[in-house]
């Protein structure tokens, strides 16, 4: 039980507890139960991205194309639906999925086989991307008058008081936590981040292993491209830029370790909920929205410092007489 209470896990709890108490003691509609779930929904593509990474993070990479390739999928995706009203929803879902794992492949092999660092690839495949949708588009807009009522209406339609679109976060999280607890690919996205070295020697593909988490992420990308044109009823070329920031450091101040190996799916979702409500309280409490990104860094560089003085902990000196010059 003190264990615990001294987790990552446990200590953003009562942060997000007591940042919801403070904004309730000046504004108490926002603790609502209709104001949460609403919460909920703003930060679902928030969580979706942050499940991705945090695998891909595990691996001892990172993902800085996420939102380039949502960006790139909700633009074919309301392109299409604009072209092709008929074409049903589920085939752009599939289209989606299958068009963000390409652009995660494409990642992933070139980590994988090229051993290229994937800071690197990810900046230019990130860059490519954004390009492809001026060379797609045009620069043009596609508005809601161009999309069909179907199309815009499916992470809309309400569940149980809930949007479509936050059940789906709430079903990935879901497989997440199974799929990284119970399946020998959840166990070796924490063996190749925690030790490469002994990874190989135990049978697993450090590349390969690499190589789904890169797709994982960008068919997470994908789908969350398509719920995102159609929650909003448009398509840009500048779609959630600079999204990819909020992505990391909703994995980071979650507790997932930069350099790999450690952290949770709890503290992903944790973190990514912490930013949420820090989003949307914003404008509540009369700061403006520019300042989330100077919070989000602050955030993290907070994150990153806590993470290693908590790694730092959990070493010992065994020999008294080096502890002098330790």
């Amino acid at each position: 039980m003190r264990t615990f209470l001294k987790s990552r896990e446990a200590i953003l709890s009562a942060a997000i507890l007591a940042l919801l108490a403070l904004i309730a003691s000046r504004f108490p509609a926002f603790v609502e139960p209709g104001n949460l779930a609403r919460v909920f929904t703003d930060t679902s593509p928030l969580i979706l991205l942050a499940l991705g990474q945090t695998v891909v993070i595990l691996t001892r990479c990172i993902d800085l194309s996420v939102a380039a390739n949502l960006a790139l999928t909700g633009m074919v995706c309301a392109m299409l639906n604009a072209a092709y009203p008929g074409v049903p929803v589920a085939a752009i879902l599939i289209l989606a999925l299958a068009m963000g794992a390409v652009m995660g492949m494409i990642n992933g092999i070139m980590v994988w086989t090229l051993n290229i660092p994937p800071i690197v690839v990810t900046l230019g495949t990130m860059t490519i991307y954004r390009g492809l949708i001026f060379v797609l588009s045009g620069g043009a807009w596609v508005n809601a008058h161009e999309m069909s009522a179907a199309f815009t209406g499916f992470p809309r339609a309400d569940i149980l008081g809930l949007p479509v679109l936050a059940w789906i976060a709430i079903l990935v999280t879901g497989l997440f936590f199974i799929g990284i607890a119970r399946t020998p690919l959840g166990r070796a996205f924490y063996a190749v981040g925690g030790n490469p070295h002994a990874a190989v020697y135990t049978g697993i593909d450090v590349g390969r292993t690499q190589f789904m988490a890169f797709t994982i992420s960008g068919m997470l990308a994908g789908l969350t491209g398509y719920l995102w044109v159609a929650r909003y009823s448009v398509a840009y070329v500048d779609i959630a830029g600079g999204f990819e920031l909020e992505v990391v450091a909703a994995c980071v101040i979650g507790g997932i370790s930069i350099a790999g190996g450690a952290g949770t799916i709890l503290g992903t979702l944790l973190g990514a909920l912490f930013l949420g409500i820090v989003k949307n309280a914003l404008p509540v409490v009369d700061i403006s929205p520019f300042w989330q990104l100077a919070i989000s860094g602050t955030a993290i560089i907070v994150a990153v410092a806590f993470n290693s003085r908590s790694a730092r902990s959990k070493g010992r000196i065994i020999l008294k007489r080096a502890e002098g010059h330790a």
